[in-house]
């Protein structure tokens, strides 16, 4: 159900569609899976009612980092917004995401329950279509109330920026097209031609940059991305949990990263501020941690501890 609404052209709200089929379809075969491996779906005090969606992902994927685990729940986020926004204009933006969902889906039906999808649905039914051509940050301004079109921004950019990080088809299959030039006009798709002697020449005299492209990153996205460096660079923080937010607020603070323009950007909207970050923020951090592991955690509490009064 979830692909026919998708791939319909003439249905609007595709994306609502397809995010409610799809995790119901999850959940039911998820669910299966924890009966057919003898543990409980029911609450023990309301036998009638069953674990939640969350719940029985938490439960199959025990993993918070599974790549499958972590797409699922971007996706039950999309469920749960979608049904109080609009979000048809960022079509484009879940697509790689919901593609990777579906063929998350057929594997492990196949994993879990020996079910072969493709023999009940053609492959090529399996794809999900969307349009190429999503409305720029400009236009989601001129479209939308600042409270929304900075809400549409701050998720394209979360899907953005968490793709990069997670580098796996199992999150996201990145729908892009690359164009390159090469000599040889048999290998090309298309020519084109450059003129040496045009009397026609620019200069870019400068260039302004929207904060939502150049500092994509929220607080908790920030986490995430330092998380993901320090596992493929091998390096252990000393604490039991890592880099968390507690650690990354002490950075903040320990910099006055929210006072440099390089590294965050603050929001107004009416009378609300938040923040967002930068990919060099991203850097400096894991830059710092790599300097010395061991002490970057205490060397950010004794900071705290120096400028707490009273002490």
């Amino acid at each position: 159900m979830g692909l026919e609404i998708y791939n319909k052209p003439t249905i609007r709200y595709r994306i609502e569609g397809f995010s409610f089929f799809i995790c119901n379809a999850w959940e039911l075969m998820l669910k299966a899976k924890l009966l057919n491996d003898g543990k409980p779906i029911y609450f023990k005090d309301k036998p009638e009612r069953t674990i939640s969606l969350a719940e029985t992902i938490s439960k199959v994927y025990t993993d918070k980092n599974t790549r499958t685990r972590l797409n699922l729940e971007k996706i039950i986020d999309l469920r749960n917004t979608s049904t109080h926004f609009i979000t048809e204009d960022y079509e484009v933006k879940y697509a790689p995401l919901f593609q990777s969902c579906v063929l998350n889906y057929t594997t492990e039906l196949m994993r879990f329950h020996k079910i072969d999808i493709t023999e009940r649905v053609p492959q090529n039914f399996l794809t999900v279509t969307t349009h190429y051509e999503p409305l720029t940050n400009e236009e989601i301004r001129l479209k939308y109330p600042p409270e929304i079109a900075e809400r549409f921004i701050q998720q394209a950019n979360e899907i953005d920026v968490l793709t990069e990080e997670y580098n796996s088809d199992k999150f996201a299959i990145k729908i892009k097209q690359m164009l390159y030039i090469t000599k040889k006009k048999s290998e090309a798709d298309f020519t084109v031609n450059i003129e040496k002697e045009s009397h026609t020449s620019v200069n870019i005299v400068k260039e302004l940059k929207d904060p939502a492209d150049t500092h994509k990153y929220s607080f908790n996205n920030v986490v995430t991305a330092v998380r993901e460096r320090l596992i493929k660079k091998h390096i252990l923080l000393p604490n039991r949990n890592g880099f968390t937010t507690s650690v990354l607020t002490q950075f903040i603070n320990f910099y006055d990263v929210k006072d440099n323009a390089r590294y965050s950007y603050k929001h107004r909207i009416g009378n609300s501020e938040s923040y967002t970050y930068s990919q060099a923020l991203i850097e400096f951090i894991v830059s710092e941690i790599k300097k010395d592991p061991h002490n970057f955690v205490d060397s950010l509490k004794m900071y705290k501890k120096k400028i707490t009064p009273g002490t």
